[in-house]
């Protein structure tokens, strides 16, 4: 039996992405015509709606699909969540990690929800400080923690392979809110999110 994939993309404005992308082609000084681009246009096309799949979808209602009430008070830290988003303003990659806290008042969510709502807002066009503060009011709004903190460490190919091309540089956001705007709550979490577990 021969391998099928399937995958679900809007064809309405599939067809007006393909038309694009292949007048870019063209603009570029490439023949779209030619056999190793032909399908290009398309394949772009449904990249770009895969990456940005996010102006789809509800943060909110991600987390309250799992929203347990717990009488817990600590804090419940999922780091090194990956990012892959766009950059807005070059519309090229920047990859990273999410380290996401919060201090429970008496509700909580399934930890893959939130790995999901990083995902929510990263698959959109962004820059690295909105995506940090959105993260964390989509979690406030919805659990109404006691506290919640938002670290995200990412590089950003709009530096390493345009303008000013550094390779090694890494841009860090964070966003504190309640009980993480205490020195020592903030320093537990960042000392958490910096150990290694052996």
């Amino acid at each position: 039996m021969r391998y099928q994939r399937k995958e679900e993309y809007c064809e309405e404005s599939l067809n007006g992405l393909i038309k694009s992308y292949r007048d870019v082609l063209g603009n570029l000084g490439e023949d779209p015509d030619r056999e190793g681009l032909l399908k290009t246009p398309e394949r772009m096309a449904k990249a770009m709606q895969f990456l940005t799949q996010g102006y789809f979808q509800d943060a909110k209602a991600i987390i309250n699909s799992a929203k347990f009430h717990e009488p817990v008070s600590e804090m419940i830290l999922v780091k090194d969540i990956e990012i892959y988003s766009m950059c807005e303003h070059h519309m090229l990659p920047f990859i990273g990690k999410a380290h996401v806290a919060y201090i429970p008042n008496e509700w909580i969510t399934g930890l893959s929800k939130i790995a999901r709502v990083v995902d929510v807002y990263a698959r959109r066009l962004q820059v690295q400080e909105r995506l940090t503060i959105q993260i964390k009011e989509a979690i406030k709004e919805t659990l109404n923690p006691i506290g919640i903190a938002v670290v995200i460490e990412a590089k950003h190919l709009c530096m390493m392979m345009r303008g000013v091309q550094k390779q090694n540089s890494v841009t860090t956001t964070s966003a504190f809110d309640g009980e993480f705007m205490k020195n020592a709550t903030r320093s537990e979490f960042l000392k958490l999110i910096s150990a290694k577990l052996d």
